[in-house]
């Protein structure tokens, strides 16, 4: 599945949350096409192991950066385009969730998790969304998840920032159509990933889920890179505003 060629040659993307885990995947497939990938995280200690682990060389950059600070979101961009020169596309990975019922989150839990969820996605598609419409053209993807359309306990507020994203998704592909800029979403069922290995590492639970999938199984941080990557791509060049559910057919169900 690795040799699908998606042309993105010499395109240059920015992948938020790209140290491990879907977006390391993401960045990984990105290299393998022979596009720059600008991978940002908060820690530089991961960021580093991670550069190391893709094994690139000039065509990888490496910013240290939140995403929910808009003086560090200008700064990921300035560098990309100070190292590459354009942008082609943004794919918006960063998530995180603290597992607790709306009604018992402190108010701070609720601004962390969606700072981290949704404001990231605003505050990066808003910077890179004028670049690429001073360019006329461009692609961004998020990552949702089916949380954002299956309410599940001890999810609701993380759940709630991936609904925002499906809708931003909506607004955005809206405004900068007419600057030939395509925006896309990809919502997964749960990811063998280290976010969430509380719940499949416990082989019970583990097998409560899978009896939700009908194609029998988790989905690998690959099930997700490929449909970004398409979305990414010239064959993805009409449809926008739309969220692809990448699920193993759980919502089929």
């Amino acid at each position: 599945m690795s040799s699908i060629n998606y042309n993105l040659a010499n395109q240059v993307f920015v992948v938020t949350g790209g140290s491990r885990g879907i977006g390391f995947e993401i960045a990984r497939l990105l290299l393998d096409q022979k596009a720059n990938v600008v991978i940002c995280g908060r820690k530089q200690e991961g960021l580093d192991l991670a550069a190391q682990a893709l094994g690139a060389g000039d065509n990888l950059l490496s910013v240290q950066a939140h995403v929910a600070k808009n003086e560090q979101i200008e700064a990921l961009f300035d560098q990309t385009l100070e190292r590459f020169g354009k942008l082609d596309g943004l794919i918006n990975n960063v998530g995180m969730n603290i597992i607790t019922a709306v009604v018992d989150a402190d108010p701070g839990l609720w601004n962390k998790i969606i700072d981290s969820n949704l404001n990231s996605n605003f505050l990066c598609s808003r910077q890179a969304g004028q670049i690429m419409r001073d360019q006329h053209s461009g692609k961004i993807v998020n990552i949702s998840s089916i949380a954002a359309r299956r309410s599940a306990p001890a999810m609701g507020i993380y759940g709630i920032a991936k609904a925002g994203i499906e809708m931003l998704t909506k607004v955005l592909a809206q405004e900068l159509a007419p600057f030939n800029i395509q925006v896309n979403a990809v919502a997964p069922c749960m990811v063998r990933t280290a976010f969430s290995e509380p719940f499949w590492s416990n082989k019970d639970l583990h097998d409560v889920i899978v009896k939700t999938i009908p194609l029998g199984r988790i989905a690998e941080p690959i099930d997700i890179a490929h449909p970004v990557l398409f979305l990414c791509s010239a064959g993805a060049d009409f449809i926008t505003g739309q969220t692809l559910l990448v699920d193993g057919g759980a919502s089929a169900i």
